[in-house]
């Protein structure tokens, strides 16, 4: 699998996706899904935010195996969205109170559809695709505020 966007693995996330600017979601590009998958998840996570275990962005499930892309500032409309660090079901950009923080984009390919738990978060959601795990990639954004 493959999971690509506006910016390359590695390199800065453009500030309309951050608290900085629209704080929206960038647009996902998925490719490779294997052919027997029968469901896709989604977690977008900041391991470098102080609280402990990091902060999460976005958490999604049962979203379509066809899905090619996630367009900006959109969510399809056969997914579900869990509950982010902020206990909200959307996107929230990156907005590290210091420093370059690192944000993991993680697409996950299952043999399964999620039963429809409107509350899963993170922890929860790894819990119950466990298991299920048909492929996975990874796409990493870097975001670092400019001083006000």
């Amino acid at each position: 699998m493959k999971l690509t966007s506006i910016f390359k693995n590695n390199e800065a996330i453009p500030s309309r996706y951050t608290c900085d600017g629209e704080n929206i979601n960038p647009r996902l590009v998925i490719e490779d899904v294997p052919l027997n998958t029968a469901s896709l998840a989604l977690i977008m996570h900041d391991p470098d935010a102080p609280m402990s275990g990091g902060f999460t962005h976005w958490v999604a499930w049962n979203l379509s195996p066809k899905l090619k892309h996630i367009e900006e500032n959109s969510f399809p409309k056969e997914g579900i969205q869990g509950e982010n660090g902020a206990k909200l079901k959307k996107y929230i950009g990156p907005c590290p109170p210091s420093g370059t923080h690192r944000y993991f984009f993680t697409i996950y390919a299952l043999n399964t559809l999620l039963r429809k738990e409107p509350t899963f978060n993170k922890d929860e959601l790894e819990k119950a695709i466990q298991g299920h795990i048909l492929d996975k990639a990874e796409l990493v954004g870097l975001y670092s505020r400019k001083s006000m």
